[in-house]
C-alpha cells in the first residue's frame, strides 16, 4: 500500500509539534505581551548550555513567575530552542573564556572522550563553568532582544487568530458602545 507523501517528512511533524500547539495558544486569547515575554523566556532558558536541564529551568521559572508568564508558551519555546541550544554551547564557552580571561579550551576528540567516559579533568569542568558564565552574561540580552522581536509578531498573531479581544478593557464591538452611550443621553 503506497504511503501518502503528506504523511512522511518534517512537515507533518512540524505541524503537529509546533504549529498546532501555537495555534491553540493563540486561539485561547492570551495577551501579546505575556506571549512575547513567555516565548523569549522559553528560548532564553532553552539555550542554557547544559543539555537536559532546560525543562527543569523552565518549570522553576513558571513556578516563580506564576501568572506573569504563559506556561504553555514557555514550554513550546523551550522545545523549539533545543537545536539552537546545541549550536550555542561553543559560543557560550568562548564568551565565558573571554569574560573570565581563562585559558582557551581545545575542543578535541580526546577532551570529548574524557567527558563522555566520566574522566573529566579540571580543564573540562572549568570549560563548563565558562559556558555557564557566558550564558549567564548573555541571557538578559537574549531575553530583551527576543522580547522586542516577538512583541510585534505576537500582537499580529493574536489579532489574526484570537476569537476574543486581546484585552478585557477593549469592547467587543466599539460601535455598539457608542450607540448605547448616545441612547443613554
Amino acid at each position: 500500500m503506497p504511503v501518502s507523501p503528506t504523511k512522511i517528512g518534517v512537515g507533518p511533524w512540524f505541524n503537529k509539534k509546533i504549529v498546532d500547539p501555537l495555534l491553540q495558544i493563540l486561539r485561547r486569547g492570551a495577551e501579546p505581551k505575556q506571549l512575547a515575554f513567555s516565548a523569549a523566556l522559553g528560548i532564553t532558558l532553552g539555550v542554557f548550555p547544559i543539555c537536559g536541564v532546560t525543562v527543569f529551568l523552565c518549570g522553576m521559572a513558571i513556578a516563580l513567575l506564576g501568572s506573569l508568564c504563559h506556561s504553555p508558551s514557555v514550554m513550546l519555546a523551550n522545545f523549539i530552542a533545543t537545536p539552537i541550544e546545541l549550536s550555542l554551547v561553543v559560543p557560550f564557552l568562548r564568551f565565558g573564556e573571554v569574560i573570565s580571561g581563562g585559558p582557551h579550551f581545545p575542543l578535541t576528540s580526546d577532551a570529548m572522550k574524557k567527558v563522555l567516559t566520566g574522566h573529566a579533568s579540571r580543564e573540562v569542568l572549568l570549560s563548563i563553568v565558562h559556558a555557564l558564565l557566558g550564558w549567564l552574561v548573555a541571557a538578559p540580552f537574549i531575553l530583551v532582544i527576543l522580547y522586542i522581536i516577538f512583541l510585534p509578531c505576537c500582537k499580529l498573531l493574536v489579532r489574526k487568530f484570537s476569537p476574543v479581544p486581546s484585552s478585557p478593557k477593549k469592547p467587543v464591538h466599539p460601535h455598539m458602545e457608542v450607540k448605547l452611550k448616545v441612547r443613554d443621553v
